[in-house]
């Protein structure tokens, strides 16, 4: 190497540890997809504040649902490569992966995951109306007529449509997947009428927790191998007679690909950081979350794991990429 060469080195190495140290020096937005009072959006604005704390600058959190959840993943990819704009997703990011062929971004290689947030379970409901109270009496139904019953999800390859598809497997039933947006879904599973009606659905607690205490869903189990803090005489999937079953939801948070090394260190570093406060511990246990411990590179190889075995289940359950 020459020696102008080495020097040049040398400048662009200081001038991105410059950068990185330096960052955030400009307000930091916080880009979720699935809308107001969704996962996402409860996580960043948890996190967010406290971030704005520690960094002494503004962290704006912003709702962009839409496109089957896409939209917020879209933007995000659009926009310049510095770290002030980060992706609050959940695991439909690495999901979407395996089946989604048609999208304006590659949930891989546009992006760079930083660090994950939170896991918890999902819960599996029926309609009141359905008459069906336990996980056995919901499998015995589906079996009973073969591809009759119908589940829905917030989306072709998001969690919740997984997360039925791996069930659905298990369990060894068929069923008619119909997607829909978040709060349609839970609706259509409580609505009693032809057009509207799907049968089954696993749902984020948050979403589902207010109709299932208003009596207007049942919860069959949570999908995770212990119980929710939020629903704790609910049985897990596994205790219900699916042994084994094991399906949490977990949001984490992405930057476009291209974003310097040191700003995503830093990022990870911080959002970590702060994780660990004990208040904010405390207000995600209210959620019924518990924050994940990952380096970056711990996550971004667990990222791509998830989306590898979200290949396998919708290919074993003869789900081709569309």
């Amino acid at each position: 190497m020459s020696t102008r060469m080495a020097l040049g080195f040398v400048c662009s190495l200081r001038l991105m540890l410059q950068s990185s140290q330096d960052y955030p020096t400009k307000p930091v937005r916080m880009i979720e997809p699935f809308g107001a009072g969704g996962g996402p959006d409860v996580m960043a604005r948890a996190v967010g504040p406290k971030l704005s704390e520690l960094w002494g600058q503004s962290v704006t959190v912003e709702n962009y649902p839409g496109e089957g959840s896409t939209a917020a993943p879209a933007l995000v990819a659009k926009s310049p490569a510095d770290g002030y704009t980060l992706l609050v997703n959940t695991s439909a990011q690495a999901y979407s992966a395996a089946i989604l062929r048609n999208l304006p971004y590659d949930p891989l290689k546009d992006f760079i995951p930083v660090a994950p947030l939170t896991t918890q379970p999902y819960v599996l409901v029926v309609g009141k109306l359905s008459g069906i109270a336990t996980v056995g009496e919901l499998v015995a139904a589906a079996k009973a007529k073969p591809g009759g019953l119908k589940f829905g999800s917030s989306g072709i390859g998001t969690g919740t449509h997984l997360g039925i598809e791996k069930f659905n497997l298990q369990a060894g039933i068929k069923a008619l997947h119909v997607p829909a947006r978040p709060g349609d879904a839970i609706a259509d599973t409580i609505a009693n009428t032809v057009s509207r009606r799907t049968d089954y659905l696993l749902a984020p607690i948050p979403l589902a927790l207010a109709d299932i205490r208003a009596g207007k869903l049942t919860a069959l189990g949570v999908s995770t191998r212990t119980r929710s803090k939020l629903l704790p005489e609910v049985p897990t999937i596994a205790e219900a007679g699916l042994a084994g079953f094991d399906y949490p939801i977990w949001y984490g948070v992405w930057v476009r690909a291209g974003t310097p090394a040191g700003v995503v260190d830093k990022l990870a570093k911080d959002i970590a950081r702060v994780l660990s406060a004990p208040d904010l511990r405390d207000s995600l246990a209210k959620h019924g979350a518990d924050p994940m411990s990952l380096t970056q590179p711990e996550f971004a190889r667990f990222v791509l794991s998830e989306s590898e075995n979200a290949g396998r289940i919708f290919e074993a359950a003869g789900i081709k990429p569309q």
